[in-house]
């Protein structure tokens, strides 16, 4: 395994910077569509070093610890950086790894006591990377750089607990939160929430009170709602058959906000709705498990 702040040699195999953030970028077109953002790796900068900056002032600059900058630019030497010398900015505090041949990239997160779902979702939800990042700098405690953009709130720590039940009645599940073998090609995936079975047409409900923030059609999620909640929650109902609220529109706990369906790539052959719960984190909406959140 080779983490690029101590790794030389791997540069060594790359004439240009140019040409290492094209590798690192190729490999988000093999992300799963709908489901996980661009990977970190393919929302790589450029910084040309000018006269008077220092590696603190970029760090700062940049909102990242000098760590990580050092760590996927070792032409950084001793903390000094030159005038003219054109570095790499990652997005957020974190390394980058090389996934060995013989290893897996849930072995890599394991190893460094990431999240597997965590490293799934920011690099891009790739079954098989050459590279990944993780959130963590060994031996180096720092705050993570928060994510935001227009469309997602301020990211604030959950304190409260939400619950409800998205159906008419409780129902049996057709494939459960968590890592799991998919039914139709066999493959291992984490699935990042719960299948639960009903007929084609049968209302979706939300489970309380929100916004909406996403009503229309998404990749493998096929026809998809997503409802933001108080203390940093969001619900997301997927594999709908119809929509019936708009973007923006508040919505009361048991309201419908659709039907279920079959749109999208469902996971389970049986119809379904597919239900997530996510945490507003550092590193962008984390998949939490929705049993906790589910009552009827």
């Amino acid at each position: 395994m080779k983490i690029f702040y101590c790794s030389l040699s791997f540069l060594s195999l790359f004439s240009t910077l140019g040409l290492f953030s094209t590798l690192l970028q190729s490999q988000s077109v093999n992300a799963s569509p709908g489901k996980c953002s661009i990977s970190v790796l393919a929302r790589i900068q450029r910084h040309q070093v000018n006269s008077g900056e220092t590696l603190a002032t970029i760090a700062n600059r940049y909102n990242l610890a000098p760590e990580t900058i050092t760590g996927i630019n070792p032409s950084v030497k001793n903390g000094v950086v030159s005038p003219g010398t054109e570095l790499q900015i990652l997005p957020f505090n974190g390394i980058v790894v090389e996934v060995p041949a013989n290893q897996s990239w849930r072995q890599i997160a394991s190893k460094y006591k990431v999240r597997p779902d965590t490293v799934f979702e920011i690099n891009g939800c790739q079954k098989k990377p050459k590279f990944v990042f993780l959130p963590t700098l060994p031996g180096v405690t720092t705050k993570s750089q928060m994510i935001t953009s227009s469309s997602t709130p301020t990211p604030t720590t959950p304190t409260g607990n939400i619950t409800g039940y998205p159906l008419p009645n409780a129902t049996s599940t057709g494939l459960a939160y968590g890592w799991q073998i998919h039914p139709i090609t066999g493959d291992v995936f984490f699935h990042s929430g719960v299948d639960l079975l009903a007929p084609v047409n049968t209302p979706v409900a939300v489970i309380a009170p929100g916004i909406v923030v996403f009503a229309k059609e998404q990749g493998s999620y096929g026809k998809l709602v997503i409802i933001n909640h108080a203390d940093g929650l969001q619900s997301r109902y997927a594999q709908l058959d119809s929509i019936k609220v708009t973007l923006g529109q508040r919505v009361n706990q048991g309201d419908i906000i659709g039907a279920v369906g079959t749109s999208g790539q469902p996971t389970s052959t049986q119809p379904h709705l597919h239900f997530e719960m996510r945490s507003n984190a550092p590193l962008g909406w984390q998949a939490k498990d929705p049993k906790g959140f589910l009552s009827n």
